[in-house]
């Protein structure tokens, strides 16, 4: 906005996408946290799988876990839950109970192009205001990334094997509409987790430039956290 300092920040690792035993994930919530943070992360999203059969389940203890962390750990642990393979009519109402539930963050597995996913998935998440960014949706359309600049949904520009095949075009869709990017591993390892100089490889093989690096490595992710 125009008469607004520009905000500036050091880059610093923050992965807001992994997964955990709740899910397919393979350690407890505590172990990835710890190892992100021995990794030099500053801020970890725990965000396992969840559809309308364990949101519940799944979202309560993800809350739980992050505020038991949070209070005695530098690194900061955010409670999230990915929206996946969900019918996209409804996505507005899952988010919703995951909000009310007291989910920071819920993010919706996007069309990648290696999975199955119910074609109208990233439009419906683009369309839900509980939504904080789409993972990986490589079948995103410009429309779409138009909308998702409008809206203020982030897109996902991914490590994880298959799901990035699609990273550069979700990258120029987004530097042609302005539409915000995140790099995130979706980790269900400890050894997916990235440092921040691996992650600045990802942005920089999907064809970013140096400044739209530091933007979906240094600024982006920070200025999410501060949206939460």
């Amino acid at each position: 906005m125009d008469g607004e300092p520009e905000r500036k920040y050091e880059a610093q690792r923050i992965d807001l996408h992994t997964h955990s035993l709740l899910s397919d994930g393979e350690v407890v919530p505590s172990e990835l946290v710890r190892r992100a943070e021995r990794m030099a992360h500053v801020a970890v999203g725990l965000t396992d799988h969840v559809d309308s059969s364990n949101l519940e389940w799944v979202a309560e203890r993800i809350v739980e876990v992050a505020e038991d962390l949070n209070e005695s750990r530098d690194i900061r642990v955010v409670s999230g839950v990915e929206l996946t393979h969900v019918n996209p009519s409804r996505i507005p109402d899952l988010a919703k109970e995951a909000r009310r539930i007291g989910i920071e963050m819920v993010v919706v597995h996007g069309e990648t192009p290696i999975e199955p996913v119910i074609e109208g998935t990233n439009l419906a998440a683009l369309k839900c205001n509980d939504v904080s960014f789409l993972a990986h949706p490589g079948l995103i359309t410009f429309k779409q990334a138009e909308l998702a600049e409008k809206t203020q949904t982030y897109f996902e520009l991914t490590s994880r094997r298959g799901h990035s095949l699609a990273n550069g075009r979700i990258a120029r869709f987004a530097v042609k509409t302005g539409a915000k990017l995140l790099v995130n591993t979706d980790a269900h390892s400890p050894g997916e987790l990235l440092t921040l100089e691996e992650a600045k490889m990802v942005a920089e093989g999907a064809g970013l430039e140096e400044s739209e690096v530091e933007e979906a490595v240094g600024i982006n992710p920070r200025l999410l956290l501060e949206e939460l």
